[in-house]
């Protein structure tokens, strides 16, 4: 049986778990914009590098460390919030978690070839409408169509 969560009303925060994502980008030579997204350890979907708040970091500060842990990625996200999207995250072993995400945009400076769940992940450049198709997540999928990088 599938677990169907309604997350439409947003008065309704009290039953999601907060966590913090980086959209992680690049620009091309071209100006175009592309995303970097990752598998999920578990299922093997494609998805933002995300994870708990942490304690004594900012909200940019978790997301920056998070796309390091995930995906290698070297820069700094920022402090303004770019939108947020609602999931549930499914464990083993215990109860799924209905997770609320609000996304960070990071500009990708560079990419490590090491890092600590490089064995556990593969992790993919893609435009934004082709991310868009990839990841599960309606809000998440209209975030990345809407996504126009922030200023220099």
């Amino acid at each position: 049986m599938a677990l169907v969560l309604d997350v439409s009303d947003p008065q309704d925060d009290r039953k999601l778990h907060p966590q913090v994502g980086a959209l992680c980008y690049r620009i091309t030579a071209k100006g175009r914009v592309k995303v970097l997204l990752v598998t999920s350890r578990r299922t093997g979907r494609w998805i933002i590098p995300k994870g708990w708040p942490m304690d004594g970091k900012t909200a940019a500060e978790a997301a920056t460390i998070e796309a390091w842990e995930e995906a290698g990625v070297r820069g700094q996200a920022l402090d303004g919030r770019i939108g947020r999207f609602s999931y549930v995250k499914t464990r083993e072993n215990a109860t799924a978690l209905a997770c609320r995400v609000d996304v960070f945009p990071l500009r990708v400076r560079g990419l490590a070839t090491q890092f600590p769940e490089r064995g556990e992940r593969r992790r993919a450049w893609m435009s934004l409408r082709r991310a868009a198709k990839q990841v599960a997540e309606p809000e998440l999928a209209a975030l990345l169509t809407s996504f126009a990088p922030p200023g220099p």
